[in-house]
């Protein structure tokens, strides 16, 4: 056996010893290969779209005070019900996209994210465009956001074999938290060069080369299997949730993402409203202070394969899903000044570099723990009830700050993540879904 193949990923001399008493002791496992070329296409789509995407951070709400003259409720109505009925909306895309090619959908969701965003610069051209469209336009961009989710899972978990996932997974985690460093300023400087709808074209403009991108990859793909029904039946739309329910895996890592990402999201308008009210945070130190600790999600996503190469996939998960809820409780003590600056600059980088570790892991885990012919509907159920919650809680949280006080209210939501990590699986997973499928296809 070659060299290559005995090394072991490096995680730095001191990293591994400290790391050791939390994860256990060091197992030796053999580094994956690397994914061919028709990954580079999928991975360089993926991060284009995503740049296109932070580049237009925060437009809408921009477009709705600025040009609009939108208020306060209007805007919170415009983030919230957009991505609640964006998820409605959305509930009969998983069952759709399970029995059709992949590729094509992902193709028809980027075009369809592309001609809905133009849709907002004509209409401004044109001196019409309203409140309503911009809703209408978050719907259906919210609505295909997770259609794509739900076709490039099952798509990856086709493309690669089960070995290569975290490592397709981790680089899409590192690009994601690159292009939240590098979108945001950018998208402000366009912004102020070009007008309130600059950012919006670029991200159309991103979606539709991811969609070329896509096309660009060329092979086949399996041939999904064909429904016995010729239509779809109303039950066909909780097959998702009821797979989820029905894995003992699966399931509290279903209810741990949920609340884990609504918690946290919960508490964003609230602290934004003490730091750029009450405690006098300009908008560009308001930007930095989350822009800035990206590079911890970089760095984490970076770390997660030789962790689990190192560690073992269950506890790495189990290990990052408990460190990550341990920072958010820290803003509701964020005062002004460079103090409390630096303070948000400091939890921020702490989460986010857990997170950056925590997501490509659960990512893949879930994956691998999902039978290839329900990965679609799982990856959709997931997506909508992600987006539904966050979205319910958050408007929530909207009325307990008005009733307790904005740092009450984030403090609230600190204290009741650090009871998530009690939803993690406790257990590693016995065996994978796949056989399973394969044993009782075999015995009909």
């Amino acid at each position: 056996m070659s060299g290559e193949h005995k090394r072991r990923p490096r995680l730095g001399p001191r990293l591994g010893p400290l790391l050791e008493p939390l994860l256990g002791p060091l197992p030796r496992r053999r580094l994956r290969r690397r994914p061919g070329p028709r990954f580079g296409w999928l991975w360089a789509a993926y991060g284009t779209s995503a740049l296109g995407t932070w580049l237009a951070f925060g437009a809408f709400p921009l477009i709705a005070v600025r040009v609009l003259d939108a208020g306060p409720a209007e805007v919170a109505a415009l983030s919230s019900a957009g991505a609640a009925a964006g998820a409605v909306v959305a509930v009969p895309l998983g069952p759709w996209v399970e029995f059709r090619g992949k590729r094509p959908v992902l193709i028809a969701m980027d075009l369809v994210r592309c001609a809905a965003l133009l849709t907002i610069p004509a209409a401004y051209a044109l001196g019409v465009l309203g409140l309503l469209q911009l809703l209408l336009v978050s719907v259906v961009v919210a609505a295909a956001d997770i259609g794509f989710r739900a076709a490039s899972g099952a798509y990856l978990k086709t493309l690669l074999p089960a070995e290569d996932l975290l490592v397709a997974n981790a680089r899409f985690e590192s690009t994601a938290w690159a292009t939240t460093i590098v979108g945001p300023p950018l998208g402000g400087a366009m912004i102020g060069l070009l007008g309130p709808v600059a950012t919006v074209v670029a991200d159309a403009v991103s979606y539709l080369l991811s969609a070329l991108g896509i096309r660009a990859m060329g092979g086949d793909e399996p041939r999904p299997e064909r429904r016995e029904a010729a239509r779809m039946r109303v039950g066909d739309l909780l097959d998702g949730w009821r797979y989820i329910v029905a894995d003992t895996t699966l399931r509290p890592l279903f209810f741990n993402t949920a609340l884990f990402n609504g918690l946290v999201m919960a508490a964003q308008p609230l602290l934004a409203v003490r730091m750029l009210g009450r405690l006098g945070f300009t908008p560009w130190q308001y930007g930095l202070a989350f822009a800035a600790p990206s590079v911890g999600g970089l760095l984490g996503a970076r770390l997660a394969r030789p962790l689990v190469t190192r560690f073992g996939q269950h506890r790495v998960l189990l290990v990052a899903g408990a460190l990550r809820v341990i920072w958010p409780v820290g803003l509701a003590f964020v005062g002004p000044g460079t103090g409390g600056l630096l303070l948000v600059m400091g939890v921020q980088l702490g989460l986010v570099f857990c997170c950056g570790v925590f997501n490509p892991v659960y990512a893949t885990h879930r994956l691998g723990r999902t039978a290839t012919e329900r990965v679609a509907r799982t990856l959709s159920a997931w997506a909508v009830t992600t987006k539904a919650s966050t979205a319910l809680l958050t408007a929530v949280w909207g009325l307990l700050g008005a009733l307790l006080g904005p740092r009450t209210a984030i403090g609230l939501a600190g204290v009741l993540l650090l009871a998530t990590p009690l939803l993690l699986p406790r257990r590693a997973a016995a065996h994978r879904p796949e056989r399973v499928s394969r044993a009782a296809r075999a015995g009909r």
